[in-house]
């Protein structure tokens, strides 16, 4: 399980992540607070509050892709 602090800021950022996460073949979801949504659904990251950092939770061991895909929406831990 990898875990990464990410902050999207925008629609097109919104659409950008949600085409990265489809490209994953393991669960990807997307935490706020007590929220956890499918990062792979865009209704469901719209339904969070985009303001505050999100937490991405990819079900797979390969870490390094997941930072490095994920680089450009990287925000504070």
């Amino acid at each position: 399980m990898v875990k990464l602090t990410v902050k999207i800021v925008s629609m097109q950022d919104a659409d950008k992540f949600n085409k990265l996460c489809s490209k994953f073949d393991c669960d990807m979801d997307l935490q706020s607070g007590k929220y956890y949504v499918d990062a792979k659904s865009i209704m469901g990251i719209f339904s969070l509050d985009l303001s505050k950092p999100l937490i991405l939770n990819a079900d797979t061991d390969d870490e390094a892709k997941v930072k490095e895909t994920f680089a450009d929406f990287v925000g504070e831990e």
